[in-house]
């Protein structure tokens, strides 16, 4: 990795430039976190890496609600000497960022990867393919401000991968979909147009589906250790356990990142109807505004259910991806969850009605 490189060299722009303008930062750089190990940062730019803590001040911010430092970030730091902790004071406002709802039972946003131009969804050609995965990643990668390209790996041990292409590429709505096999080196020159030099790429996927693989046949050099997956069920173990950036050959930047176990959507309303644009383009052809795509008469959704143009597993999908957005909004909006319980009394208050009713007609 680069010891004393250039700000450009790491992805400063001219993006970052305005934020830093016309502010007064005393005795401080600009500086990329490339890595991170408990409390402490690795930070770079044009001095000499080193690491780096964060200042009381803003621990107290974050705890007010700004962000919190993550790889790949924008950070002011005061360096203090050869030898020496550096201080982050502030974090920039960031480009881009792929966050997911923290693990467990916490209402909260897990910044996964900032700052990225690109994210390289990589997925498998084995018994762990899944379109349906995919179209998860993609729903938060178009809500994270960065450009989504679909990498299926593994293409040595697929007999049909042009076929599984295809129909990741139905799902995939004008995505680019690269096949590739990080063991072989086949395809790698279809990735090639997106490794510019100081642009920022992050891979993202499940275990075992050969990030740290990609990771070191990008990089030329096994940097990234690696271990086979379970043969029984193709899923995999984590190699990677922390997020890290990388300075490729060619000048481009690599974040790998551990494999997501659970990657449950946060706030990504706008990448879900991104995603499945091809279905709400349905929706608004169906003979009622209110049409649910079940059994009402005039449904183009389920027209094309019926004529086998809609996968029935992508709208039941959609419907799955919508379902947990809306649960996510009434649990961190309390005017949201306000709003749904006076609909579930409404809608109490009307089903005791209709039963009244009907006992009093002598129906019950």
């Amino acid at each position: 990795m680069t010891i004393n490189g250039s700000l450009a060299g790491w992805g400063w722009n001219s993006y970052f430039e305005a934020f830093w303008q016309g502010r007064e930062w005393k005795n401080a750089v600009r500086a990329r976190l490339i890595s991170q190990q408990r409390k402490f940062w690795r930070i770079a730019g044009d001095f000499c890496e080193c690491w780096a803590e964060t200042s009381g001040k803003l621990r107290l911010a974050a705890d007010q609600g700004a962000d919190w430092p993550a790889v790949g970030d924008w950070v002011v730091a005061e360096l203090h000497g050869e030898g020496t902790t550096a201080v982050i004071q502030a974090v920039l406002p960031r480009r881009s960022k792929f966050v997911r709802k923290s693990p467990g039972k916490k209402m909260e946003e897990q910044v996964i990867a900032a700052n990225a131009d690109t994210a390289l969804l990589v997925s498998a050609l084995d018994s762990d393919f899944s379109p349906r995965r995919v179209e998860r990643y993609l729903a938060q990668c178009w809500e994270s401000g960065a450009k989504p390209v679909i990498v299926l790996n593994k293409a040595d041990a697929c007999e049909d991968a042009r076929g599984k292409a295809a129909e990741m590429e139905r799902v995939a709505l004008g995505t680019s979909v690269c096949v590739v096999s990080a063991k072989t080196g086949d395809g790698f020159s279809e990735l090639e147009e997106f490794l510019k030099a100081g642009q920022t790429l992050v891979l993202l996927g499940s275990s075992g589906v050969g990030k740290s693989t990609i990771a070191n046949r990008l990089l030329g050099q096994t940097v990234q250790e690696v271990q086979p997956v379970l043969e029984n069920d193709s899923r995999g173990r984590h190699t990677t356990t922390a997020r890290e950036l990388f300075v490729l050959p060619g000048g481009a930047l690599l974040m790998d990142t551990p494999g997501l176990r659970e990657m449950q959507l946060w706030d990504a309303e706008d990448g879900v109807a991104q995603v499945f644009a091809d279905i709400d383009a349905l929706a608004g052809e169906c003979r009622f505004g209110d049409c649910r795509h079940e059994r009402e008469p005039g449904c183009a959704v389920q027209a094309a259910l019926d004529a086998g143009t809609l996968d029935p597993a992508r709208l039941e999908n959609r419907r799955k991806l919508i379902r947990e957005q809306e649960f996510l909004r009434r649990k961190v909006d309390p005017e949201a969850k306000h709003d749904w319980k006076n609909r579930v009394k409404s809608l109490h208050r009307e089903v005791k009605r209709m039963y009244e009713s009907r006992k009093k007609d002598g129906r019950e």
